[in-house]
């Protein structure tokens, strides 16, 4: 990699050398991570390019930009390059990738590498310390099987099955939510297990595959649900915006809007009291401990929200920050002229390649005090970084691809 961009790309992964196969959100997002951290990845797409590059359009006039946010926002600071993976040719030029590679990532439907003559036993041959991860519905069976493996999914599959949506939303009304976490969750879970995997590789010699699935990743957040179910029998079903055992936990609407407060700690309870003035609810039936406000939960509610509805939001934080738990119910606009989110900089501007416009996305939110990573650049155009990773590989031609 050139001097110039490897100081851009310094961080905590700088020198992990990443193959990323992966396309639209779950392991766009995983790598991005690595890619935020320093890692060097390498987004080797097909001749048509990863789907999601067509998706969510900029706001441009340039009628020939088909590039979206979507695809800029979790491919930021990667290198693409173009791959036929059917093509003879290109093949070769991928194992000889993979033979200098830590990692190569993944997240086709099961088998498709198998009958590429691309398994995770064919790479590690080419390269034992390499670290083979995937993200696929419901696993491979390399990680354990499934009678679900052939079986395709995508994110709403994922909250569905998990019990997730079970336990969003109002009462027997199953709700996703808004952020694809489906995908995003699995994501993250396998790039924790992609840098685990790293150091044991490192460390011993041996790499290994890591199989994340995304029903697993899903059901793993859920924990609540299954432990209740498990110590105490109880099913949980839709709590709206409450908390199926603490009380006050949940959003009160207001003049402009609506307020989060939550008070799982007595403290916090009595100082909420003061702040309203309603310390006589200290000695009235149903709301001196908490298992009496969860039993009571729409009685809570109407004395809570008579004292919020007066109020904006911004009367509510003078009265309550720093005293109880609370926070605005913020929109994307009031994110972005939120003073938290510019001072800890989770907007940054990257330049939009083929364009004179800049845009903000969503920034990195793990800070290292030594190597803080970043988002230096916006998702790469297609291909453009073939010739420069070739001369990083030793690889004296072009790929020979069908449709290059």
């Amino acid at each position: 990699m050139p001097q110039a961009t490897r100081q851009a790309m310094s961080g905590v992964l700088e020198g992990v050398v990443v193959l990323d196969l992966t396309q639209m959100l779950a392991g766009p997002y995983c790598t991005m991570m690595l890619a935020d951290h320093g890692a060097d990845v390498i987004k080797i797409e097909p001749p048509h390019g990863d789907m999601s590059r067509s998706l969510g359009p900029f706001c441009s006039a340039d009628v020939n930009q088909t590039e979206g946010g979507y695809f800029h926002s979790i491919n930021r600071n990667k290198r693409s390059i173009v791959l036929d993976l059917k093509n003879p040719h290109d093949i070769e030029v991928f194992l000889a990738l993979v033979r200098k590679a830590d990692v190569v990532v993944e997240n086709f439907r099961h088998g498709v590498m198998d009958r590429l003559g691309l398994s995770y036993e064919v790479l590690a041959k080419e390269n034992p310390a390499l670290v083979y991860a995937t993200i696929r519905g419901f696993g491979d069976q390399r990680g354990g099987e499934s009678p679900l493996i052939e079986w395709p999914a995508f994110d709403i599959v994922a909250q569905a099955m998990s019990g997730f949506m079970s336990m969003t939303g109002p009462r027997n009304e199953p709700t996703k939510a808004g952020p694809g976490i489906g995908d995003l969750v699995p994501g993250l879970m396998c790039a924790f297990g992609i840098v685990a995997g790293v150091r044991h590789a490192e460390r011993t010699g041996i790499g290994q595959f890591v199989d994340v699935a995304m029903y697993d990743a899903m059901l793993s957040i859920c924990e609540r649900m299954v432990y209740r179910y498990s110590f105490g029998d109880a099913v949980s079903t839709g709590e709206g915006n409450d908390h199926p055992m603490v009380n006050p936990f949940s959003i009160f609407a207001c003049a402009d809007g609506w307020m989060a407060i939550g008070c799982p700690l007595d403290a916090q309870w009595q100082e909420l009291l003061r702040v309203m003035g309603r310390e006589d609810l200290n000695d009235t039936a149903g709301f001196r401990t908490n298992t009496e406000r969860v039993e009571n939960a729409s009685t809570m509610r109407e004395v809570i929200t008579t004292w919020t509805a007066g109020m904006t939001k911004q009367e509510l934080i003078d009265q309550l920050a720093g005293r109880v738990p609370c926070g605005p119910v913020n929109d994307v606009v009031d994110i972005f002229n939120d003073p938290h989110v510019a001072a800890r900089e989770m907007l940054p501007e990257v330049e939009l390649p083929g364009l004179n416009q800049r845009a903000r996305i969503a920034g990195v939110p793990v800070r290292f005090s030594a190597t803080p990573g970043g988002v230096h650049s916006a998702g790469p155009a297609l291909g453009i970084h073939t010739a420069e990773v070739f001369e990083q590989f030793g690889l004296p031609v072009i790929p020979a691809s069908d449709d290059a």
